[in-house]
């Protein structure tokens, strides 16, 4: 595994801790289709929430959400819409959140900061 995908690792892990102290109900974590994944699926009361984390140790290349582009989206749309045929979610309200996770490097302790984005796009 290399740096960054370490890093990514360590975002995912701090993204489920947060979701899970808020309340979430994950239901899966690294959901894979041909062409496309969704890091974590969770519920947040009787909604499908979609959750793509993006984790950043600088913002040499922009804020964490900015990657979630155009293109990452509709990949994420087509998954989720798999996922909600596959589980038969067809009568549940969804919506798709990004999850930002910075990791401060520097000093002793890494300091990490969560911004949780709701309804940082919408299936369409």
């Amino acid at each position: 595994m290399n740096r960054k995908q370490k890093i990514g690792k360590i975002g995912e892990e701090k993204a489920c801790s947060y979701l899970k102290r808020h309340g979430f109900e994950l239901l899966e974590r690294n959901y894979r289709i041909r062409g496309g994944e969704i890091d974590i699926v969770t519920k947040d009361g009787d909604e499908l929430v979609f959750v793509e984390v993006k984790t950043r140790t600088d913002q040499q290349f922009g804020m964490p959400a900015e990657a979630v582009t155009r293109s990452k989206q509709r990949h994420l749309i087509d998954t989720a819409r798999y996922y909600i045929h596959q589980k038969q979610f067809y009568q549940t309200a969804a919506r798709f959140d990004v999850i930002e996770v910075m990791i401060d490097q520097t000093g002793i302790f890494h300091k990490v900061t969560i911004n949780h984005i709701k309804n940082a796009f919408m299936l369409s």
